[in-house]
């Protein structure tokens, strides 16, 4: 197990270095620098704010420069879009925003996901299967940019718990993690369904049955854990899924994540505040993806066998 965990954990860190240098490179590929305006600066004024910035050495002394900064000090350097904050500034203010969202609509989704799954696939051919993979496939077709407008329509406007956006209280979380959360519900109950029918055909639960064990004791104890298998195994698309799906939720519901910053830092070329972005990012992936890969390992003794 500590050898699945080494090995994981040392995939994770290579896949963010990897992720963190390919930013570095494309955007400073891309035409124009982040200190573009309508009135062009005279040539020593460039310099000096390209100096101040530390935007004036080569791509590899400004590439090791930062990475030193980033792993001795902590310091993502200053914003060069939003003049006077730093990197650290903004991302302490908004990644906790970005995370909170992001667990609530992954609870929500397993929440929603996991039971209709279970019970389609108890209830086999009959309405309640046939209503759970109506929602999924709608789910599914259904993209996060038409169903948070949809929802600011037809739940926010209508009634006088929720805004329409904003952060100011507790329940603005529950629209945009609903908008995020409802598509990976959708795989969440099809992959739960198929693979809890794929256990309940199994020998053994047969036998259960004969037996007369309960079924809520056989799923309890014998179905559950080896059906969710295939569900386990999507947790980590879904989180990235989520991630990356807020950047357009958090837009929609005016939340104050990373979401929106990611958008600034690409459209104004923010150098420092795309790559710490892009980290935390990464981080938050890799990080789900390495968890996903332990908890496999641990509830399917054959894995740990293999490694």
């Amino acid at each position: 197990m500590l050898r699945i965990v080494f090995h994981r954990l040392l995939q994770t860190i290579v896949v963010v270095f990897v992720l963190v240098s390919f930013t570095f490179v494309a955007v400073r590929l891309v035409p124009g620098n982040p200190f573009v305006s309508d009135k062009a600066l005279p040539e020593h004024l460039q310099e000096s704010v390209y100096k101040s910035f530390g935007l004036n050495g080569t791509w590899g002394e400004q590439y090791v420069i930062w990475w030193r900064n980033v792993l001795t000090k902590g310091d993502f350097g200053p914003s060069t879009s939003l003049f006077g904050r730093s990197v650290n500034e903004i991302i302490v203010q908004s990644f906790p925003t970005s995370l909170l969202l992001g667990l609530v609509a992954m609870t929500i989704a397993l929440l929603i996901g996991i039971p209709s799954g279970v019970l389609a696939a108890l209830r086999k051919n009959s309405m309640i299967d046939y209503g759970s993979m109506i929602f999924a496939m709608a789910g599914i077709c259904i993209p996060g940019f038409v169903l948070g407008p949809l929802l600011q329509l037809w739940v926010a406007r209508n009634t006088t718990f929720f805004n329409v956006a904003g952060w100011e209280s507790p329940a603005d979380i529950l629209l945009p993690a609903i908008t995020l959360g409802v598509g990976v519900a959708a795989y969440v109950a099809r992959l739960t369904r198929g693979g809890m029918l794929d256990i309940l055909s199994q020998d053994f639960i047969r036998t259960a049955r004969a037996k007369g064990v309960p079924t809520f004791t056989i799923l309890r104890r014998h179905a559950l854990r080896p059906a969710l298998l295939p569900t386990v195994t999507f947790l980590g698309p879904a989180f990235a899924a989520i991630i990356t799906g807020s950047f357009v939720v958090e837009t929609i519901f005016m939340v104050p994540g990373m979401g929106q910053h990611f958008v600034t830092a690409v459209t104004s070329q923010d150098y420092f505040l795309l790559q710490a972005i892009v980290l935390f990012y990464g981080l938050l992936i890799g990080g789900a993806n390495f968890l996903v890969d332990v908890a496999q390992a641990a509830m399917n003794p054959r894995l740990r066998d293999a490694n």
